[in-house]
Order: C-alpha cells, then structure tokens, then sequence
C-alpha cells in the first residue's frame, strides 16, 4: 500500500520504518527541514537499536521517502497515519494541537477515500475530534474513514515490538477502513483487537497505567520490604510464578518516567475527571511515583549526613537503558534534587548525555564511568546499562573517595561488592 506517516518521532519513525520493510511505499513528513535532510542521508535522530540499519535499507530499495510537504504525500497516500506529539498540559490533560493542525492540513490534501490513522496516544473521543476537523475543512465532501489504531512500542525494543506485536487494535467504524488496517498488518500474524474508537482509545490509557500501576506497586512494596529486612528479589519471585501476576513490571527502582506512562497517567486521571469519576488509584500511583524518587535522595542523605558539599557520582541519566530519552527520567529529576541541596554531581551516560546539558546546569558531564567516580563520597546508579555491570569495581574503589554505592536498578552483586569494601544499598534489598 501507499502510506503516509505525519511525525517522524519515536513512533512515527518506528511505523514508517516498519510499515515500508514490510513492503510498503511509504512517505514520512515531518516540519523540519534539518531533521528531514539527515533522514533522507539514514542519519537516525533517536537511540533505537535496529533502527538505523532499517531505515537504511528501506531507502536503498525505495520503499521509504522522507518529505517537509505534507499535502503532497497525502494526496499520494491510501492510509494516513498521524504520529504526532500529544504532551501533557498545564493541567494534565493532553495537548492536541499538533493533532488538530495535521488534520486541518489532511483536510486540504483530500483527492478520494483514505484511512487516517490516529496512531498518537489520545483522549478518548479524538478520533471523532479528527473526522469532524477534515469534514468542516475539505473540499468536495470526499469519503474516508478516521480509525484509531494505538501504538504499544517500548524504547529499546521498538522495532521488536512492531514487528512481533502481542495485538493490534484496531478502532473503527467503517468496514472498508477495517479491511485496508486487516490487510496491511497481515503480515505480522498477529492477533486483531477489531472494536470501536472510543474504546481503542481507552485500550492505550488503560493499559499504560495499568502498567505503571504495576511499577509503583512494586516499588511501595520494596520500600516496605526494606522496613522490616525482607528482600524484594525473592517478594518478586514468590509473586510472579503466580500466571495471574507474571514478572513484568516487576522491578523495583527510582520510579517510571519517559514518553508514555506519566503523561498518559495524568490524561487518563483527567479524562475521569472531565467525565465524573475521582480516579484516587491512579492518582496514588502517579503520588507513590513522585515519592520514589525523592526517597532515593534520602537515601544518599542518610548515607552522606548532608548533601551539601559532598560530591556525587551518578550512573544513567536516560529513563530507561537501551535509549536516548530523558523525557520525565526519575533519574533527571533526583540530580535536580541533589544540585539545589548543595551537592556537586558528576554524571555519565552512554546515550542521554547530549541532550542532558541543558538540562542539568551546574552538573559535570564526564567521559566515562570511572571519571564520573572519580573524587566521589557516594556512587548513585539511576539507570541499568548493561554495561555499568562490568567495570572495574577495584578500580572503582580507588577512584573514589568513599565506596558507598546506591543501586536504584538492583542490578549489581550486593555480596561481591561488600566482599570488595564497598558500603552498598539498593531498593527494598
């Protein structure tokens, strides 16, 4: 099929991508003209592992095109996809105005029936919201269909993820719309969730908060497990042989943070709101969050006695491994802390530390881990890169000025570093 792809963010770039290896002609658009040329070169604005090689390969075989006119790959387009940025508002609510211009601009560029996807994660009823913009603005009364079709793209394995999707939900209306959306993920084998709009829309929210709900869970319990000397590992593992549980989102540490789960938490308690319902689960979910990572701070103040004046190493910046995003990363927001109580942070990523500059003034941005450590009273480790695993942690000793580590991840040996010297704590352990 033609496709088209408005946004070539995260999810936009991740479908387009996906969509063309699949066989697919496919045009992204995007505003920038910068980010729009690097694209069309197969330089790759995000971290996303796999990504880069498919893009490129795509662009040699001419199933993937890159363009800043958005009216012209509409026109030449059978589905529309919209993946632009919902973000959160002042008041929690999401933002939709990035949704409603793509649609007035498709409205312009209508020439005959086409299905627009809303792939962009939004409020229940936006679906309706995008149809009625490209009614009132297109010309001639063209047929088409708007259908909802949620994205469940993790960062890190995104392009996993598409291709081996646990479903596809579609949401729609119209039976041509749900035989164009049937016939292009055909080839993913995947099990169809065909339902209403309204109800699509709601699967996306319902299932990243359910998500979250799991990680603030856990992560209470690990704060307990801690008062009364259990060890969260074995909590985990008692509870996730029971199928009716299972380990994902298991994993206690400094809190959730990214593109999805706190924006989407928010909307959703905002959408209850809008219709009457005081959603208080959600809300405790989104407050146990917040505490979290101010409870990792304490931690390095009872270690320390005052963070004023003490340096502080830090490990991972990103809100997760595996990426480059630092949107909402718990690990963003306990540096914040520690810098306006006095502290001298030293920080190292493999991928977040370019777009962490602005964003942490006053931090040192080191070359590696061991620079980062070095002069350090305390090590404090806020994301689980694979590689902080192995390095040289006698080395790591000597680097710093006390060994004390605190592990929010969980993901270092607890026995081989204190058989080392090293003063070590982690989460509910």
């Amino acid at each position: 099929m033609k496709i088209a792809v408005i946004g070539t963010g995260y999810v936009g770039l991740v479908t387009g991508a996906c969509l063309a290896d699949l066989g697919n002609e496919v045009t992204c658009v995007d505003v920038d003209r910068e980010k729009v040329e690097a694209l069309r070169r197969g330089e790759i604005p995000i971290y996303e592992a796999g990504l880069e090689e498919l893009v490129r390969r795509n662009l040699a075989e001419n199933r993937i095109s890159f363009t800043t006119d958005l009216q012209e790959a509409v026109r030449a387009a059978e589905v529309v996809f919209i993946t632009v940025g919902t973000p959160s508002a002042e008041g929690g609510e999401a933002d939709l105005t990035f949704l409603k211009e793509a649609a007035s601009q498709i409205a312009l560029a209508m020439n005959g029936y086409k299905v627009v996807v809303n792939k962009s994660t939004v409020p229940v009823g936006s679906t309706r919201l995008v149809q009625r913009i490209i009614e009132e603005g297109a010309a001639g009364h063209p047929e088409f269909d708007v259908v909802s079709n949620p994205e469940f793209l993790r960062e890190g394995s995104a392009v996993g993820d598409f291709m081996r999707p646990d479903r596809i939900v579609i949401g729609a209306e119209g039976q041509r719309a749900i035989s164009m959306l049937t016939e292009l993920y055909r080839p993913l084998n995947a099990p169809l969730v065909i339902t209403d709009p309204a109800s699509a829309e709601m699967i996306k929210y319902a299932s990243n908060a359910f998500l979250a709900t799991k990680v603030s869970f856990i992560n209470a319990i690990a704060n307990i497990c801690e008062a009364v000397g259990a060890d969260v590992r074995e909590v985990v593992l008692g509870m996730g042989y029971d199928k009716r549980i299972g380990f994902e989102f298991l994993k206690p540490g400094p809190g959730f943070g990214g593109s999805c789960f706190p924006k989407d938490c928010r909307a959703l308690v905002d959408i209850a709101g809008k219709a009457g319902y005081h959603f208080y689960l959600l809300e405790g979910v989104l407050e146990v969050n917040r505490e979290q990572m101010e409870l990792m701070v304490e931690k390095a103040r009872r270690r320390l006695g005052e963070l004023k004046g003490a340096r502080i190493a830090v490990w991972g910046l990103t809100f997760k491994a595996n990426t480059d995003d630092l949107r909402e990363s718990p690990a963003l927001a306990i540096c914040g802390m520690l810098l306006r109580e006095g502290a001298s942070v030293a920080v190292y990523d493999p991928a977040g530390m370019k777009g962490a500059a602005d964003l942490l003034p006053g931090a040192e941005f080191a070359p590696d881990p061991y620079a980062a450590a070095s002069g350090a009273d305390l090590l404090m480790l806020l994301t689980d890169w694979d590689e902080f695993k192995w390095l040289d942690f006698r080395r790591l000793k000597e680097e710093m000025a006390a060994p004390r580590i605190i592990d929010t991840r969980n993901c270092l040996d607890p026995l081989t570093l204190r058989r080392l010297g090293f003063d070590y704590q982690g989460v509910g352990r």
